[in-house]
């Protein structure tokens, strides 16, 4: 186990081991997404108290699960940068984030959307949709702060502290709906407990959520793989990889 850690700090073995993955990881991720929304939103049975305007759930789930767990793979990544220092712990969290504030804006988009017929208006100040604002502000305030910074190694371990710090907004956004009382519905579906919903529902709703997962493990390996050709621009590897045509 630690000679694959020790293995993952290397941008070459990233570089190879990611081409690899990325060809089954787009292919597959599409199939199960888009095979997910269109049975959620044309063939799943309507909800009993919402009727149709439930089925944004297909897009605002996936988003809204995605943009968290982004933010604590990008915290498992700052201790990776502070402790053991691995540059390419870094690459991941600067490749990424720019996905997960994409997927919060989806995710409080779609959520708008769905709020608009569900509670008569598009916004309200409750306390999940507040603190997925300050998600996607944090967001931003990681990327700002990456691009602001030149020296690399100092770049790195200010993002990793931004990072550190806003993690603690995660359980906030989790437990929102169970210690306030909100606007907000509690989770319809959670991977840990029995859904709720009938199999017809969820079903899709959960091939939409591996299917989404696997698309940004995709991007997330296309984005790492550019920033590493660009860090690591002056190496052999990189001017080999570049002479065969390997680079895309």
């Amino acid at each position: 186990m630690w000679q694959i850690f020790h293995k993952l700090g290397s941008p070459k073995w990233f570089y190879g081991i990611a081409s690899r993955l990325m060809p089954w990881l787009l292919w597959v991720g599409v199939a199960l997404f888009i095979a997910g929304v269109i049975w959620g939103l044309a063939f799943a049975p309507p909800e009993r108290l919402q009727g149709n305007s439930y089925r944004i759930i297909y897009i605002h789930v996936p988003a809204a699960f995605l943009a968290q767990s982004v933010y604590v793979m990008m915290a498992v990544a700052a201790v990776v940068t502070l402790v053991w220092r691995m540059k390419l712990a870094d690459v991941f969290v600067k490749s990424v984030a720019p996905i997960g504030a994409l997927l919060t804006f989806l995710a409080l988009f779609t959520g708008a959307v769905w709020g608009k017929p569900t509670w008569g208006t598009w916004w309200v100040w409750d306390a999940r949709l507040t603190s997925m604002l300050i998600l996607m502000l944090l967001y931003a305030g990681a990327i700002a702060l990456g691009r602001a910074i030149q020296d690399e190694k100092s770049s790195a371990r200010a993002v990793a502290v931004l990072v550190l710090v806003g993690v603690v907004n995660i359980p906030i956004i989790q437990y929102s709906v169970e210690w306030w009382n909100t606007l907000h519905q509690p989770s319809t579906f959670k991977l840990t407990e029995k859904p709720k919903m009938a199999s017809e529902m969820w079903v899709p709703l959960l091939m939409a959520i591996l299917g989404l997962y696997m698309l940004f493990g995709w991007l997330a390996c296309l984005r790492m793989q550019t920033e590493v050709l660009v860090r690591e621009g002056r190496t052999r590897w990189v001017k080999e990889l570049i002479q065969q045509g390997g680079t895309r």
